[in-house]
């Protein structure tokens, strides 16, 4: 349990990182608007127009604090959650590793659905998932995050075209410290969700291949809806 608290914690403050990235562009452009406001004051026009332009940084810095103020505590009471809004906070989470790596993802996501869960622990679950494709995937390569509902569940799937995971693997995959990464890992990531996916009455499964024509791994985790 310390464990799984400690990397909880972790994600939160990897979130909050992003969270603090995403919002920099914005703040920046609202003083640049706020400078050039002031030295148009005597030409109303423009200055309705940059003030127009500050309107919609507000309304931008308004949808990141309301997607991500949910996940803010680490509740762990299983209460009614946005999945989308919880998806797009996990991939937020890995935002700059895409944006620098020019990892082309692809969201599938509808536009609403909900679920009741533990909102801090599946977050984890759904960045371990999303950073270890990253990890298996060469640059440029493609990341695919789906959430769909199924009969009386919903499915996450995370999909990447990296080498893939050798079929003498498969079967470890998720004991605890085992681990494919040559860099390194303590291999408690994969062991961790499983057990979070499970407590919530839920099932995580893996299909993968090594092939040098169709490589690359499909992680899907399934919860009670």
């Amino acid at each position: 349990m310390a464990r799984e608290a400690a990397d909880q914690r972790i994600t939160a403050g990897q979130l909050a990182l992003e969270i603090m990235h995403e919002i920099r562009n914005p703040l920046e452009t609202l003083g640049h608007l706020c400078y050039l406001a002031e030295h148009e004051a005597e030409n109303p026009a423009q200055v309705r127009n940059y003030m127009a332009m500050a309107e919609e940084q507000l309304r931008t810095l308004g949808r990141i604090a309301s997607q991500t103020l949910s996940f803010a505590k680490l509740s762990q009471e299983s209460r009614p959650i946005d999945l989308v809004t919880l998806a797009e906070a996990a991939l937020r989470i890995h935002q700059r590793t895409v944006e620098a790596r020019r990892i082309h993802l692809v969201r599938k996501l509808p536009r609403e659905l909900t679920a009741s869960i533990q909102a801090s622990r599946i977050l984890q679950v759904l960045s371990n998932l999303i950073g270890n494709a990253l990890e298996a995937m060469p640059d440029e390569g493609q990341l695919t995050f789906r959430i769909r509902k199924c009969s009386g569940c919903v499915e996450f799937v995370v999909a990447d075209n990296g080498s893939g995971i050798a079929p003498e693997a498969m079967e470890k995959l998720f004991r605890p410290f085992f681990t494919t990464k040559e860099t390194g890992g303590n291999g408690l990531g994969l062991s961790l969700s499983k057990r979070i996916v499970e407590d919530h009455g839920g099932k995580i499964s893996v299909r993968s291949s090594v092939h040098p024509r169709r490589h690359g791994s499909v992680f899907k985790v399934r919860l009670p809806h």
